[in-house]
């Protein structure tokens, strides 16, 4: 944790609430994915998948009733792309929210990207405040459409 970052226990107790979240994550990079996962278990996620590409991904997708709170997928993968697994998500799970990380900057990438229903991106590398952020307003749009 960096200096300027408060500690977790530190906040108020809604910090708890992402205790329940089902979170996949999918990245081809070994680092990436247990750096993700530990930054969800900081967080108090304790419900984190993991797969090493998309293919692995549509897998566990496809489990027998598997669903997910969120989903967090790497643009970049060999093979399935994240943009590729996005499509194929958004047409078995159109409301799960769908967190994009990326190094692309590209201004139509990211309008495909939205085009497609990406529900948010995240720059490489990011901290955990903002990882947070990200998840915290996810979720928070997932519960208003779910109760609308």
């Amino acid at each position: 944790m960096t200096a300027h970052a408060p500690a977790l226990h530190a906040r108020s107790p809604e910090a708890s609430d992402l205790s329940g979240l089902r979170v996949l994550a999918i990245d081809d990079a070994e680092h990436a994915r247990l750096l993700t996962r530990s930054m969800l278990r900081s967080l108090g996620v304790t419900n984190v998948f993991l797969a090493v590409n998309g293919q692995e991904a549509l897998s566990i997708l496809g489990g027998a009733g598997e669903r997910f709170d969120l989903i967090i997928c790497d643009w970049n993968m060999p093979g399935l792309t994240g943009i590729e697994l996005l499509r194929i998500v958004r047409q078995r799970q159109p409301q799960t929210p769908f967190l994009m990380v990326t190094g692309r900057a590209d201004l139509e990438s990211a309008l495909a990207a939205k085009h497609l229903g990406v529900s948010a991106f995240i720059a490489k590398p990011f901290a955990l405040a903002q990882l947070e952020i990200k998840i915290r307003v996810l979720i928070s749009r997932a519960k208003q459409r779910a109760s609308a």
